[in-house]
């Protein structure tokens, strides 16, 4: 924690200062790494939640995401929201972040991590745990979803009874019912027996549908009708029976599109999502990286019987800083999921050796996967700035909606880059329902395209300065303040109730 920073004072980092806690721990003490030098490189707030980091002598080695700095670098304060890798003298790895205090009375839930995000799901897995209404978990393949549902369920009334997971886009179309709601003996070719269906095996417990998005249409219509009933129609049978189960459901899809293109049941979302909780990727939480990258390595050195690795014997650090450097400097399309995979791999084929290296297939992998990957700021950039330096031409509105059909083309986001993004922004003065409406979307996909942006500037980091000016020029217009500070108008709306405005 650099609490000086937070008070707009400088503050210092060196082999003797600042104070650093292990996780779970209200212990603090200095790195005293020796192979560290004594002088200290400095952080000067720079305005905006920005920090400058300069090295005084320039005689430490110091990178920052790879690139060296001999004497000074500024970092803008969205870098610092994404996290800052800093190698210091090749031994040491720190990630710069933004971080909340913790409270130690607050549960883990088995989740690993202390940064905002993983903070925030904590909060919302407190919140709607004992509420027993249906939870919709959203995420990017391999963020967790499936353990943030377990954590629910064992925070809840019900955690004594069944927890039963069922992959929906696993079961093929024609036994999804069955596979839902039970058969009956006889109800189709092969039905030697009766079954009983997951809706059966979890009463008064918690069903956890996984890749929701991926329920065939028929099965749709059955599985909203479970849930406004709560009853459920084995195949075959010719009477309803009452079931008692709360309903956790997770997706990586788009479901707003998939309403807009007729493949979803929108009042089947409306069901589902009596509440949601959006998990962030693997990307957006460098500031956990190393302690879900030591978790996995625990566990995995544990099954192989090496678990003294990680204690640090020998001459030299097992796990160098230098390849913990070059794997969070990684994109993880895969999220935790794949780093679990791939720190089984590296413990594996480092069995018995001096010091973990990475081998020249994942190497390979690390490579290629990064250079087809957007680049990422390096130290020797200047700061990003949040939109493009010159006006853009505004983005074509969508045909389809423009000649009046009667239901807009929607588009998949993940066709949309940040140019694209920040043009059609600008060129309907940041009102974000007509933006969506040009760029083919659903809001919810907006929303969701804007807040894992790197370019865009949010209206929470907006200061009362900033607003001030900005009212002083354009009165009440809410509307021509959102334009000039290029931000939504909603939340320029919530960032000057926070800030105390009028």
């Amino acid at each position: 924690m650099l609490p000086a920073l937070a008070s707009d004072q400088e503050a210092h980092l060196s082999r003797l200062e600042p104070l650093f806690s292990q996780p779970g721990s209200a212990e603090r003490r200095p790195l005293a790494d020796p192979r560290l030098s004594r002088s200290a490189l400095l952080l000067r707030p720079t305005g905006g939640g920005g920090v400058q980091l300069v090295n005084p002598s320039g005689r430490i080695r110091i990178s920052v995401d790879g690139a060296p700095v001999h004497d000074q670098i500024d970092i803008s304060r969205e870098r610092i929201e994404t996290g800052v890798i800093w190698l210091i003298s090749n031994q040491v790895l720190l990630a710069l972040h933004l971080m909340e205090p913790l409270s130690r009375d607050e549960p883990s839930f088995g989740l690993v991590g202390e940064g905002l995000g993983t903070q925030q799901i904590r909060r919302q897995i407190s919140s709607v745990a004992d509420l027993d209404v249906p939870c919709l978990i959203r995420g990017e393949t391999g963020t967790g979803k499936e353990l943030v549902a377990l954590a629910i369920h064992k925070a809840s009334a019900r955690a004594e009874r069944p927890f039963e997971a069922l992959n929906m886009g696993a079961i093929p179309p024609t036994l999804a019912a069955s596979e839902l709601f039970g058969a009956l003996k006889g109800a189709f070719t092969g039905a030697d027996r009766k079954r009983s269906g997951a809706f059966s095996r979890a009463d008064g417990g918690t069903l956890f549908l996984d890749e929701i998005g991926e329920t065939p249409p028929e099965v749709q219509v059955l599985l909203l009708r479970a849930l406004e009933t709560h009853r459920i129609r084995p195949v075959g049978g010719d009477r309803e029976i009452p079931v008692s189960v709360r309903i956790l459901a997770a997706t990586d899809a788009d479901l707003e599109g998939a309403i807009a293109d007729g493949r979803f049941r929108e009042p089947l979302v409306h069901r589902l999502s009596g509440y949601e909780i959006h998990l962030p990727p693997l990307r957006h939480r460098l500031e956990d990286f190393g302690r879900l990258l030591v978790h996995f390595l625990g566990l995995e050195l544990d099954s192989v019987g090496e678990s003294g690795r990680l204690k640090g014997r020998g001459r030299r650090p097992w796990l160098p800083a230098s390849l913990v450097a070059k794997l969070a400097a990684y994109s993880w399309p895969g999220n935790i999921r794949q780093l679990r995979n791939i720190v089984r791999q590296l413990v594996i084929a480092n069995r018995g050796r001096e010091q973990l290296e990475l081998t020249p297939d994942l190497e390979s992998k690390l490579t290629s996967d990064a250079a087809s990957s957007p680049a990422q700021p390096t130290a020797t950039q200047p700061p990003r700035e949040p939109f493009a330096a010159h006006p853009q031409p505004p983005v074509a509105t969508n045909p389809t909606a423009a000649e009046g059909a009667d239901r807009p083309t929607y588009r998949n986001p993940d066709e949309i880059d940040e140019q694209e993004l920040l043009q059609a922004l600008k060129a309907n003065a940041f009102k974000l329902q007509p933006t969506a409406a040009t760029l083919g979307i659903s809001r919810t996909s907006l929303y969701a395209l804007i807040e894992k942006s790197t370019r865009l500037r949010k209206a929470k980091d907006l200061t009362q300065q900033e607003i001030l000016d900005a009212k002083n020029r354009h009165g009440a217009d809410l509307d021509a303040m959102a334009a000039e500070l290029e931000v939504s108008r909603k939340g320029l709306r919530r960032q000057m109730t926070r800030l105390g405005f009028d």
